[in-house]
């Protein structure tokens, strides 16, 4: 008897039809550059605005549902005719233009292999119509794809394909919080499978304990860029293997290290599959680690060499941004599971196990260390900074004890602040102002800081006229959210009713909207519920607040606070003046840094790596408020938003809830809400506007990607290509040296010793007098070339600690006997007071002296 419980099933593929003078929309639908250019927008709103709405501003769904009706009349429309034609040149020129990096950087020689960057994300926020991101981590990764193809840099994007995104968030009656995950439908999405010339699919292979994965490869442009996504959602696949790529951040460890895998193995093998060589790789986070295995377990295929051989020609052209200031957020796997998963591809790597495991542990002599994704990072990559200075500083303290020798000041983890894709946050009433009063370098190179100083020049009714048609906008947008939220609850009839009168389109508005994780408080401003009431109950001077976030589905004190927000916004005192919007998402975001007056942020200090909602709000001309924590410490001034306490450190948080709220209160009470109500004869709120205008003048060519992708490229990616190219070169003939170079080194290092240390006169000194220093170093079967002696001087603190220190490099005098050699240096008397030095040695030559060496360094 036939079984039609299964039947076979023959797909086949429907495209839009499109009438041939509108053909461009195709291209352009497939390019996500539209995203970011408001005309371009704009031309697909004009086919049909609410369809565009009802699909998520998704012009790839909507070609392929829209009517051929409305298509014939676009296509018979000079007006619109016109307007696509514009667009569709603009987008030329952007694809075809030199850019900064072509003649900043540019090589003419064409025997040289061009530079060309992977950038690895977990997670890429580039639009809302595709979900494939959380929060700020993939929308930092998508405006660095949107600047780089500004910019013309030489880069691609890897990532993975979910086929659920991330949750979708609603909330039950009561305010807590629940998820959904409806699936995409990838052939209505700006993605396109790729194929081999033959025609088949472009897949890949990765090997895990019981199977082979195998992984298909998508495209999708972001302008100039290309960014590479990889799906297991294939028949060739066991159900639990096709759900690898399923949802973002879900489910637990196994199904974590299993993605970790796909996008780090995974991800370099799709490069190759598709023909790209790249010369430096970017982990954007620890979750693409792995990607540095693969790339070492490649050359030792191809080479007889040693895994440390291999290892340095990797580390030199690998690159690491960690954005996380806590242990817990970072990625850990048991060493049971590593093996599990690992224990076929280690002879690969020709190391045994403990070597493999000890990668990924801080102190590699604890066997029950887990094995970290970011150490497995730090250890296999030359080039690591955090993502703000002070963000930065809490990273080299944070990471310590993987150079535990090493002064934790000069822990080799540099900073570079994020940025915002300035284009894609401003709103169009805004970017039409600039456009009248600014030079055009302020769009096609933002960091210019003299293009932003003639926003002086703006009237200053101009400009809060633009800023209150946002926060309309922004209102009634609210308003029709809300309802729908409400409906989708079952809310009562008078409760539809309010939603239509909440929020006062002239209010002073503040907005929070960010994840909903305990260390972001973002129920501080509940905690004195009475004088919150107090402060909204002013009909004179009217206050109200916006609130947006997503807890982790796992993270109950997160929703717990989402709960106190939305249960707090019930109370009929209030419920017009606080309004929580559930599914926070790039296009939520958009609106909100466009149309509130105050960015509100939270967090404890010293746990917010950087934050960019508020360099979106102020790219706005919308001020910020916050604890000095992440960008804001290098961005706050007084004249252009408030600072909430000093930048202190706490031992016990409820202490700090406390003082901190009052401080907000505090805040809102004396200046923010007065200064805004502080108006002219004409109704203008001119030292608001003031403030505005200084925030937009400052911040604006600082905090933007196209800085931050310049940064990366001027000090992380050329050097690393250069490096690269020269340990790489005659068959890493220099990386296999410098690995031999290390390995001798470590072999001797015990035995060198610092035997006696003499100085000048009688520790008493003159500024501008220098001290004489001279150092006896035993090194047997060590070359005076292959060790650096410092000096290592600096003022001393009062806990008897060097203060800023300032290592200066001893010379080798001569050789007094068999393995005894003399160095001698000088220390300059800058400043007066008590000062102090040490001697330490560290690996010396031109290749070991790019950073330290875990390990290798003698202090006296």
């Amino acid at each position: 008897m036939a079984d039609f419980s299964t039947p076979t099933i023959r797909t086949f593929q429907v495209s839009p039809d499109v009438p041939e003078p509108l053909r461009p929309l195709l291209e352009l639908s497939r390019n996500l550059w539209w995203v970011w250019n408001p005309d371009a927008v704009e031309l697909f709103r004009r086919l049909d605005r609410q369809l565009f709405e009802d699909l998520y501003h998704n012009p790839v769904k909507m070609l392929g549902v829209i009517s051929q009706t409305r298509l014939a009349a676009a296509a018979s429309d000079d007006g619109y005719r016109a307007h696509m034609n514009r667009v569709y040149a603009s987008f030329k020129q952007h694809l075809d233009q030199r850019g900064w990096f072509e003649q900043a950087h540019g090589n003419a020689d064409p025997a040289t292999p061009k530079t060309l960057i992977a950038y690895f994300s977990a997670e890429f926020g580039l639009h809302e119509s595709l979900p494939v991101y959380s929060g700020g981590l993939g929308v930092l990764a998508g405006d660095h794809l949107k600047s780089a193809s500004e910019l013309g840099m030489p880069l691609i994007g890897v990532g993975l394909l979910y086929r659920n995104g991330y949750f979708q968030q609603y909330l039950t009656a009561d305010g807590w919080q629940q998820e959904a995950y409806p699936e995409l439908d990838f052939y209505n999405l700006p993605i396109e499978p790729l194929y081999y010339t033959d025609g088949s699919p472009i897949q890949i292979r990765v090997d895990m304990p019981d199977n082979a994965v195998f992984c298909k490869v998508w495209k999708a442009s972001v302008g100039r860029i290309p960014l590479y996504l990889l799906d297991t959602n294939l028949q060739e696949n066991s159900p639990a293997d096709r759900d690898i790529t399923s949802r973002l951040y879900g489910g637990g460890t196994d199904l974590r290290i299993r993605q970790e895998i796909v996008l780090g193995i995974g991800g370099v093998r799709a490069l190759e599959a598709v023909g790209h060589k790249p010369t430096v790789f970017h982990m954007n986070e620890g979750h693409s680690a792995f990607l540095a295995l693969e790339r070492v377990r490649m050359i030792l295929a191809q080479s007889p060499i040693t895994f440390d051989e291999a290892r340095q020609q990797v580390m030199a052209t690998n690159v690491f941004t960690t954005h996380t200031p806590v242990p817990a957020g970072i990625d850990t796997f048991s060493p049971d599971l590593m093996v599990k998963f690992f224990r076929s591809y280690i002879p690969g790597l020709k190391l045994d196990e403990e070597g493999f495991l000890a990668l990924g542990r801080e102190d590699v002599t604890n066997r029950k260390q887990g094995f970290s994704m970011a150490v497995l990072a730090i250890r296999l990559a030359d080039s690591i900074n955090g993502v703000s200075a002070l963000h930065g500083d809490v990273s080299r303290k944070m990471w310590h004890n993987v150079w535990p020798q090493v002064p934790p000041d000069e822990v080799p983890i540099k900073h570079i602040t994020n940025g915002i894709h300035v284009r894609s946050w401003l709103s169009p009433d805004m970017a039409d102002i600039l456009e009248r009063y600014l030079s055009s370098k302020w769009d096609s190179d933002p960091t210019d800081a003299g293009v932003w100083n003639d926003v002086t020049q703006i009237p200053d009714e101009e400009l809060w006229r633009a800023h209150e048609r946002c926060r309309e906008r922004m209102v009634s947008w609210t308003r029709g959210i809300l309802k729908d939220q409400l409906t989708r609850r079952g809310a009562a009839f008078d409760e539809l009713q309010t939603a239509d009168e909440v929020l006062d389109p002239e209010a002073l508005t503040i907005g929070f909207a960010r994840r909903f994780a305990t260390y972001k408080r973002g129920a501080l401003l509940m905690r004195d519920p009475d004088r919150l009431k107090r402060l909204i109950d002013d009909t004179k001077h009217p206050i109200q607040f916006v609130f947006a976030g997503k807890a982790h589905p796992a993270d109950h004190e997160g929703k717990e606070l989402i709960k106190t927000i939305v249960n707090f916004a019930r109370n009929p005192a209030v419920r017009r003046r606080i309004v929580f919007i559930e599914n926070y998402d790039i296009s939520i975001a958009r609106h909100l840094v466009r149309g509130v007056d105050v960015w509100l942020n939270t967090p404890r200090r010293g746990m917010e790596a950087s934050g960019t909602s508020g360099m979106k709000a102020a790219a706005n001309g919308v001020l910020n408020c916050s604890v000095l924590d992440g960008w804001w410490v290098e961005g706050y001034e007084p004249d252009l938003g408030w600072a909430i306490g000093r930048g202190e450190s706490y031992t016990d948080p409820n202490y700090q809830d406390d003082l901190e709220s009052r401080a907000l209160y505090d805040l809102l009470e004396k200046q923010i809400v007065p200064l805004f109500y502080k108006r002219t004869i004409d109704n203008i709120p001119r030292e608001w506007i003031g403030r505005m205008k200084n925030c937009m003048r400052k911040l604006g060519p600082v905090f933007n990607t196209n800085r931050m992708v310049k940064d990366y490229a001027e000090k992380f990616y050329i050097p690393a290509d250069a490096r690269g190219r020269l340990l790489g070169a005659e068959g890493l003939a220099r990386a296999i040296k410098l690995a031999k170079a290390k390995d001798h080194l470590r072999q001797k290092w015990a035995g060198i010793k610092i035997v006696g240390v003499h100085t000048s006169g009688n520790g008493h000194y003159k500024v501008g007098e220098s001290m004489q220093v001279e150092a006896l170093i035993d090194m047997p079967d060590i070359d005076p070339a292959e060790i650096s002696v410092q000096v290592y001087c600096g003022p001393i603190s009062a806990t008897g600690h060097i203060d800023a220190p300032a290592p200066v490099a001893m010379t080798h005098t001569r050789t007094l006997a068999a393995n005894r050699h003399l160095y001698s240096g000088q220390i300059d008397c800058r400043s007066s007071g008590r000062h102090g030095f040490a001697i330490r040695i560290l690996p010396g030559g031109p290749d070991l002296a790019t950073s330290f060496e875990p390990g290798l360094i003698l202090w006296n």
